[in-house]
């Protein structure tokens, strides 16, 4: 997968420490384009001289393993994700979209263990 951006150091930086998987080890900052190494997929980050200006057509949807769905929004808004709607419910379903930090869309789902608990 392939997301172009402003900064392909920088937000292959956030999505690794999103994803807590690594950057490839030649990626340095000021590099045009950063590999992430996620298991099963690779996402290229390049850079490319365009702004993002509409809402993405494709995005990721983030289930959590080891958290929960509210503990992981918290986790990733810390690293520097803003908040863009949220559409919990108070039965505990529903999901929370989230931005990284040049404005691509995200949704963060409940985690395996509060869908089957």
């Amino acid at each position: 997968m392939t997301i172009d951006c402003a900064d392909a150091h920088k937000l292959g930086t956030f999505w690794a420490a999103v994803l807590e998987a690594p950057l490839a080890d030649d990626d340095l900052p000021g590099d045009p384009e950063a590999l992430l190494r996620t298991p099963g997929v690779g996402v290229l980050f390049v850079q490319v001289p365009d702004p993002k200006t509409v809402k993405n057509r494709v995005h990721l949807d983030i289930q959590p393993q080891d958290r929960t769905r509210d503990e992981e929004v918290e986790r990733i808004r810390a690293l520097g994700a803003t908040l863009v709607g949220d559409h919990r419910r108070s039965d505990g379903t529903g999901w929370v979209t989230l931005a990284d930090p040049e404005g691509n869309e995200f949704c963060v789902e409940r985690s395996g263990a509060e869908r089957t608990g």
